[in-house]
């Protein structure tokens, strides 16, 4: 038997007991060492995640032992992985064309199916991957960090670029890092003075720009008139996303990573004057994961300084509504699995 973290409905987690899960032909058993608590875990848990029903088993930021194989597959037993968990279709017309990660059949393990909140999972033996040398609690960091990885990616940001990112929580940290890698000056933005002091100590931006004050007049000074030639939006508020349109540059690109229950407006001059890019960046691809872990290893991207809070697999379902206060400042929460 196992034990699973169960969201029954929005503001009610459970433990539950379920017999151990035996892999099929092509899969593989982890045992899951540790979780990273997501986004989509605190919006699941609030009744305002799209693409949700309950009850779910959420976590999908997940690292692991590979405990046990299906027929035909053939991993060294014992070793370290993270699990990359959007398991698409391969027959669809985004799958076609090199678009896993929006795949019209998607399933994303934590959102349409239960995920790693528990002692054991079962997943596709080909979106397991096997890293070396890198803690369980790095691992469970690779995917939050792919998210921001793919937004840049999708916006093609390199040395020309500056980049504001609005939103100083995780896949907010993990963007604005990938624009530095992509050597972009890096701006980035919150209304939270302590995510803003955490910048300032725990990374090297250009600036951080205070969105409780005008921040078109702080882009204005910091751009020289010219203002980002790209911004990401990881805030999931509609009224942030709907005012980058006014403070981006002639010419520039937005990239909306969140994904909202609302409807988004923008006054159409605006949006045309500046002959705006206006796109959608959704989950990550196999290549941002190997470009995260290759960071990761290399020293380009921080991962440990964003972890402020952990909390044991038992402890889970007490520690949890503390966690998703306003006033809790957790930047990322790792939930370890003994």
């Amino acid at each position: 038997m196992m034990k699973s973290i169960v969201c029954q409905e929005p503001g009610k987690l459970e433990f539950s007991q379920s017999k151990k899960p035996s892999p099929l032909a092509g899969e593989v058993l982890l045992k899951i060492r540790c979780i990273g608590v997501c986004g989509t875990d605190i919006h699941a848990y609030g009744g305002n995640q799209p693409f949700f029903s309950y009850p779910r088993v959420l976590g999908h930021e997940l690292a692991g032992e590979i405990a046990e194989l299906g027929e035909g597959v053939d991993l060294p037993i014992g070793s370290a992985a993270f699990i990359v968990p959007y398991l698409e279709c391969g027959e669809c017309i985004a799958c076609r064309n090199g678009k896993p990660n929006c795949c019209t059949n998607i399933e994303v393990i934590g959102v349409h199916r239960d995920g790693g909140m528990c002692e054991y999972l079962v997943v596709p033996a080909d979106h397991v991957v096997i890293t070396e040398g890198v803690s369980f609690e790095e691992l469970a960091i690779v995917e939050c960090l792919a998210i921001g990885a793919h937004a840049v990616r999708r916006a093609n940001i390199s040395e020309k670029d500056t980049v504001m990112v609005l939103g100083a929580g995780p896949i907010g940290l993990g963007a604005a890092q990938f624009a530095q890698v992509a050597g972009a000056k890096t701006f980035i933005a919150d209304l939270n003075d302590e995510r803003l002091a955490f910048c300032d100590s725990e990374f090297s931006f250009d600036a951080q720009i205070d969105s409780k004050l005008d921040v078109e007049k702080q882009l204005s000074t910091l751009t020289n008139g010219d203002m980002p030639t790209v911004i990401i939006d990881a805030t999931g508020s509609p009224k942030a996303m709907e005012s980058t349109i006014g403070w981006l540059a002639h010419g520039g690109t937005i990239v909306f990573v969140s994904v909202v229950k609302a409807d988004i407006s923008f006054h159409d001059p605006e949006f045309h004057k500046r002959e705006t890019t206006l796109m959608g960046s959704r989950n990550a691809t196999k290549e941002d994961f190997e470009h995260v872990v290759e960071c990761m290893r290399t020293g380009k991207v921080k991962s440990g300084n964003m972890v402020t809070h952990r909390t044991s697999f038992n402890d889970f379902t007490k520690t949890f509504p503390e966690w998703v206060k306003p006033d809790s400042g957790v930047v990322k929460a790792i939930i370890e699995v003994d």
